[in-house]
Parts: structure tokens; sequence; C-alpha cells
């Protein structure tokens, strides 16, 4: 079946009620492996609400509340993404359908099974000018693995078990990934007068803790080849990726949110480090293993573009970031294959990495350590030191901040996650929420000022919700510094545009957060100094918390410069085999 495959669930409506059909879709939903359900309120998807009701309070859920659709969509995109289990998310009618896009686009190029249940107007109602009613089959289009719609008064069961089959990766040569069930609902949406909810089971939703994980592999084969390799972990890589680097005798490349970016072989700094292993270097990188997808830096891409560098990317199952023959890595599916490729690396070849990264690591420490005062860099280390349980990046420069600073640690310290699918800033507070509520530990979320304004709603949690374990650190440099990292900061500092670089692109603003805070009830605390920040990461965590850290955009390109400059200098002259 296409990724975009809607179907009628029968071919002619049936004579259940709303909530009868329902509760059926509610049992399926369960039986497939649906734990926790985020619900959006409305009229149109009462008969859902209801039956979910029921099976909350039989212990068979866990639900969860909010007002803001998108808000919803992202949190139960965290749901899934910390459980490793399809979630589903609820809404009414009309616009709140709509409201679930961008959610449902990172679900779908992160094959995250995500469940997306639209109620629906039945279909005498369609086209008439009816209240909240629209075209909402197939609204997501290729984004879904699967749409359906369900017509008023049908048996939802066959429904909700393809959709559930097509969201965890049942299909053959298929991704998991979203999946959209369209229920149409007829009046009427409530249950009979003599319906009322279970007495409480006092059974609550069980959940195992997802802790880091390392792997073992032995040694690669004497008989392989040796070769000058680079093992490349992208965004969820996973730690076999650093069990291959190990086992081979490789260098490991790894992106924070790889969860590979530990043990012997870590590189810390790499990315300022290829261009010293390039092609005009002694002993130049040879080929490249990509495990996961590489998102961060442009010195990645360039090598990973280069004919003269062979490349193989590690694909065991179907994936959902790139469209088959659209990318020049040669993809194998066993690690066997992957070895025979990559061959293994000579003690030479891995100390020449380790010995430039060391030096790396070290003038980049040298560089923050100058200055008392927080910096992107910085805060990033700070951060990724003291994370533990759960850690989320936001997209922009946070997770770049990481990745340039954040020294690989022995173990994996903290489970990584990020919404990389589509790199976008959306939805960061609402989906590092559910991700705290789905892991069920302690987590920490790190991100700028505009993503932090961008999901300002995903603070609020009704009255009774769930609150989550969560520290958020915001980086708070008054805008978006990242494009004066890119082209646009040249353009900026040529004067060329006046002033409409920074007012286009860097977005000023000057929100009280403390205030903004203090308005849905999270405690704040603002730092401007490493120190304070290393001291506010290593309290106990009760709750949910807001760690304010004031930084400057304006010198960033030139603290950026100087680390560079100095990595240079460090490791000019190291031999490299």
């Amino acid at each position: 079946m296409s990724p975009a495959d809607s179907a009628a669930a029968s071919p002619a409506p049936g004579r259940l009620t709303a909530v009868e059909a329902a509760r059926i879709a509610v049992d399926a939903l369960l039986a497939a492996g649906v734990r926790q359900v985020v619900v959006s309120p409305g009229s149109r998807s009462a008969p859902m609400a209801y039956a979910l009701a029921e099976a909350d309070a039989a212990g068979r859920v866990e639900l969860l509340v909010r007002i803001d659709e998108r808000s919803a969509g992202f949190t139960a995109l965290g749901l899934a993404l910390s459980a490793g289990a399809p979630a589903a998310v609820l809404t009414t009618s009309g616009t709140a359908v709509g409201n679930l896009l961008p959610a449902v686009m990172e679900a779908n190029h992160a094959a995250v099974p995500l469940v997306v249940i639209s109620a629906d107007r039945p279909e005498e109602l369609r086209g008439t000018g009816a209240n909240q009613t629209t075209v909402q089959l197939d609204l997501f289009g290729d984004h879904v693995r699967f749409a359906v719609d369900v017509p008023a008064g049908s048996d939802p069961q066959r429904a909700v078990e393809t959709a559930l089959s097509a969201a965890t990766g049942a299909f053959e040569d298929a991704p998991p990934g979203p999946v959209q069930l369209n229920l149409a609902f007829r009046d009427p949406l409530v249950p009979d007068v003599g319906d009322g909810l279970p007495a409480a089971a006092g059974r609550g939703i069980y959940r195992a803790a997802r802790n880091p994980l390392a792997l073992d592999f032995p040694a690669a084969s004497a008989a392989l080849p040796e070769r000058r390799t680079v093992v490349l972990a992208g965004h969820d890589a996973g730690p076999v990726a650093e069990a291959f680097a190990r086992a081979h005798g490789l260098p490991l490349l790894a992106e924070p949110s790889s969860n590979a970016r530990f043990g012997p072989n870590a590189v810390g700094p790499y990315r300022l480090l290829i261009e010293h292993f390039g092609a005009d270097a002694a002993q130049p990188i040879e080929r490249v293993v990509l495990f996961g997808r590489p998102t961060l830096s442009r010195p990645v891409s360039a090598l990973l573009e280069r004919a003269d560098v062979p490349s193989a990317l590690y694909q065991p199952v179907p994936v959902a970031w790139y469209e088959p023959g659209r990318r020049t890595e040669l993809p194998l599916e066993t690690l066997a294959d992957l070895a025979d490729f990559a061959g293994r690396g000579s003690a030479a070849w891995l100390d020449a990495w380790l010995l430039a990264g060391a030096a790396a690591q070290h003038a980049v420490d040298l560089i923050l350590a100058a200055s008392p005062a927080a910096t992107g860099p910085s805060a990033g280390a700070e951060v990724w030191k003291h994370a533990r349980g759960q850690l989320v990046l936001g997209s922009s420069n946070g997770i770049r901040d990481v990745d340039l600073a954040g020294a690989p640690p022995a173990e994996p310290q903290a489970t990584m996650f990020a919404n990389r699918g589509l790199a976008g800033i959306d939805g960061t507070t609402s989906t590092a929420t559910g991700i705290a509520l789905g892991g069920g530990q302690e987590t920490t979320v790190f991100m700028g000022d505009v993503t932090f304004l961008h999901d300002a709603g995903g603070l609020l949690l009704g009255a009774g919700e769930a609150e989550p374990q969560l520290r958020i650190v915001v980086l708070n440099d008054a805008g978006g510094a990242i494009f004066g990292l890119l082209e646009h900061g040249t353009v900026a500092a040529a004067g060329r545009y006046g002033d409409a670089v920074e007012r286009l692109f860097a977005t000023p603003q000057r929100v009280d957060l403390a205030a903004l805070a203090a308005a849905y009830g999270v405690p704040h605390r603002q730092v401007g100094t490493t120190a304070e920040l290393a001291e506010a990461l290593s309290g106990p965590l009760e709750g949910r918390s807001i760690i304010e850290v004031r930084t400057d955009r304006h010198r960033l390109g030139e603290l950026h410069r100087a680390i560079r400059a100095a990595v240079a200098t460090a490791v000019e002259g190291l031999p490299q085999t």
C-alpha cells in the first residue's frame, strides 16, 4: 500500500451509535499498543472523548488534555518518541485538524508512529456549509502512511487495525510513521442516560524507562584491509554506530542526537577537524561509513558529497528521511557488508584523530573558559555535561552549540532526542513535555529564545494535568543568532541592507521571560555566567522549571572565529598517521 493510500472502512453506513463506534475504536487502538492519547476538547470528537474517559478510569490508557491542537500534536509526538510506541492525538473537526500538520510532517520524516484521530461530520452534512466542516480526509497528503475515512455508524475496528499496522511499519518496504483515522460521528454525540464511568481500577500505565545504551561487538577480523575510514553518526544512529567504530578501530564523528556520541573513539569538535584530514592532507580520509541522518554541519555535508571519497549508509530497515536513489551513499543492510566496505583502521589512523580531537577539545575549552559570561557554546557544553535521564535539543543554534563544545563521555549519560525530521523549531516545549511524560524520568530541554517563544503555549497545562519532570534551559540572546553565523551575517556586516537582516532574520525581541513563566506558574531562574548555569543544572528537579541564560549574540561570530583559529593552531603540525 502506498504512503498516501486512503480507503473507506465499509461500503455503507451501519447502525452503531456514535459512542458505540467510539468504544470499538478505543478497544482496537489499545489492542494495537496505544497507551497514551492527547485529547483536545471539541463537540464532534465527544464520542471518542467519552470512550477514552471510560478506558482511562479503568486504567487502560493514559489521557493528557491540551486546548491547543498544535501543542497536542507535538506532545503526542514526544510521547511516541520516548515510549518507542504509537501515541494518538484526538481533535474535533475543522481547523483543529489542520493544526496538527507540523507535528505530522515531523513524524513523517522522523518515522514516528503518530496516530491522528480526527472527528468529522457525517456524509449528509459535508459540503453543505455545516459548521466546522471541511475536507479532512487526505488533509496530510503524502505525510501519512495511511488515511482512512470511517462513515458514521460503521464499525471502525478494521480501519483502526490497518492504520496501526501502517503506523508501526508492518507494511512491506514502508517505515513507521503517522496515520490518520478520520471518524465521522452522527448525533447523538453523548453516552446513553444510563451509562457512566466504570469504577476506578487503580491500575497505572506501565512504562519502562528508556535508559541510554551501549553495545559491544567483537573486534573486527584481522583479514579486513586497513583503510582510512571514518564513522559518521547522524541523528538517531543509535549505539550501534559507536560499537561499530570501536570494533573496527575507526574514529567516530557523532552528532549529539545520534545517541552514539560517547566511548573511546568519539571525537568532540570533529566538524572543525574534517578539513585537517581533507583531500590536501598527507593521509586524507579514504572512506566514510554513515549511520543515521546527518543534519548539522556543512563540513559533513561537503565530505559526503565528495566524489573521490566512497561512502556507505547502514540501512537495515526502510527509512523515511530520504527517497531511494536520491543520496550518493551505498545503502548496505548488514553489518558484515558494512565491515567489508569500511575495513579496519590502523592504530596510527585512530590515534591521529584522537590526538587531534583532544587538542581541539582543549582549545575550545580554553576559549570558552577565558570569559565567565555564558555563551551559546559554553551553555551547550554545560547542559551536555550535566544531562541525566533524557535530553532534548532544540533546533537552530542549541544543538550545534552542543555539537561544537560537548565533550564525549566514556559512557552514555542520557538518552538524546531532537526534532530533526524537518529540523524545525516548532513545538519544542510541547515535544519535550511529551518526552518527559512518556519516559517518566528527569528530562532537560535546551533551546534558544525564539524557539521557546514559538511554543510558549506549550507551557500551558490544565488544572490536574500530569506535571513532567522537565528542566527548560533557554539561551536568551534576544533574537535568532543562527542567521548571523550564516551568509546573512556577511550581508549584515556589509551594511548593504541596513537593518533588514536584523529585523527579518534575527527578529529581535524584548519579552520578559520571568513574567511569562510566572503567568504559566513555572518557576524561573536567570543566570548570566557559566558557573551559575552549572550550579543551576546541578540542583534537584521537581516538576517544571525554567533556567534563562542571558547572552549577547552580537559577538557570537567573533567567538566562533576565535574557536576555529584556536583549533587550527592546536592541530597544526600534529602527526596524522
